[in-house]
């Protein structure tokens, strides 16, 4: 609680993308509450997209962690440069004294931040791990970790004083991120509301449905519900779901690598649903309003499916599942999703949310 309110606040939340979109109604709730106070954000180099231009921030502070830690190890040339990177990003936020730190993140890196930061008031959770919390300069705050990531930053709104919990947790698109989308539609002929997304890739090999599965999902949507299919993914990915999309029997569009973060927002926004793995597009669709199939298998969809109640989470019921396994010799729990259950889930949630199409 504070005697007045904080005319600075700092948010750490470095990574990633999926946790930087869950912490959007955080950042809205304190805007909300504090109105007048300045409000920055220090996050990792690639989930700056899902922040930037975002109207409730007055700065952000970008860190480049992983290029830095890459050079450090295997550029023996680009040292000098990496240090002098370093030494600025500190200077640039240590050039102001914060009234509140909060660092989200809860883990070594973000509590390394937290110290260098200048603040008057260091606060967390108290399920931060790798020694986070003794950054604090205060007893870390006891929140709930049976529920989504979500209501666990609002809570800790609330203790920090915050009493009006409204927020949207969109996140900002520019117009030529609208027209881009609308431009790569068009090449294939495909409408706003007339197409299903699948974002069939993950970070986890254990998250990972396999090529036919989604083929065979892919094939169904065209084939019984009459609409287009649309990957999406990285760049990285484009091989791996061209392989899916060569594999079906009706023609889908592959976008992997071809929209940033925005566009892809975007396009879930315009989207009459998405079939996802466990991973940060899935957050972006929910956060964008876009009626979400989340396959789950390793992971605890209480903590981290799509936040709302429009979304469909489908699990297969087997007894090891959440495990939290980034390697699985079986990956059972992926492997007895089927094809034709995800269907029908997406069906239903297409049915059920049919309004939203017409707006």
């Amino acid at each position: 609680m504070f005697e007045s309110p904080p005319s600075s606040i700092l948010i750490i939340k470095l990574s990633a993308i999926g946790d930087v979109v869950h912490t959007l109604a955080a950042l809205e709730v304190l805007r909300g509450n504090f109105p007048h106070s300045r409000i920055d954000w220090l996050v990792e180099e690639e989930a700056l997209p899902i922040i930037s231009g975002h109207k409730d921030l007055n700065h952000i502070y970008v860190c480049p962690r992983k290029r830095w830690v890459k050079s450090l190890i295997k550029n023996r040339n680009g040292v000098s440069n990496t240090l002098s990177e370093i030494r600025e990003l500190l200077k640039d936020i240590r050039a102001r004294r914060y009234d509140l730190v909060i660092d989200f993140q809860g883990l070594l890196k973000s509590g390394i931040f937290t110290w260098l930061v200048k603040g008057t008031r260091k606060v967390g959770m108290d399920g931060a791990r790798e020694g986070a919390r003794l950054f604090f300069t205060e007893s870390p705050y006891v929140v709930n970790y049976e529920q989504h990531a979500i209501d666990r930053y609002l809570e800790l709104c609330s203790a920090l004083g915050c009493r009006e919990i409204v927020w949207r947790g969109k996140i900002p698109v520019k117009e030529s991120d609208i027209r881009r989308v609308e431009e790569l539609l068009s090449v294939h002929g495909i409408r706003k509301h007339d197409f299903v997304v699948i974002n069939p890739v993950a970070r986890w090999q254990t998250k990972l449905w396999s090529i036919k599965s989604f083929s065979e999902l892919g094939d169904l949507i065209i084939g019984e519900l009459g609409l287009h299919v649309i990957f999406t993914g990285s760049n990285v990915d484009r091989p791996y779901v061209e392989a899916i999309a060569e594999n079906m029997s009706l023609k889908a569009v592959n976008l992997a690598g071809l929209t940033t973060l925005k566009e892809l927002a975007h396009l879930f926004h315009i989207a009459t649903a998405a079939v996802s793995t466990d991973t940060g597009p899935m957050h972006i669709a929910a956060a964008m309003d876009c009626p979400v199939v989340a396959l789950f298998g390793p992971t605890d969809p209480i903590r981290t499916g799509p936040y709302g109640s429009r979304h469909m989470v489908i699990r297969a019921q087997v007894d090891c599942s959440p495990c939290f396994k980034k390697h699985c010799s079986t990956r059972v729990c992926m492997r007895e999703i089927t094809p034709s259950e995800t269907f029908s889930a997406l069906a239903k949630l297409i049915s059920q949310n049919k309004n939203r199409n017409m707006m």
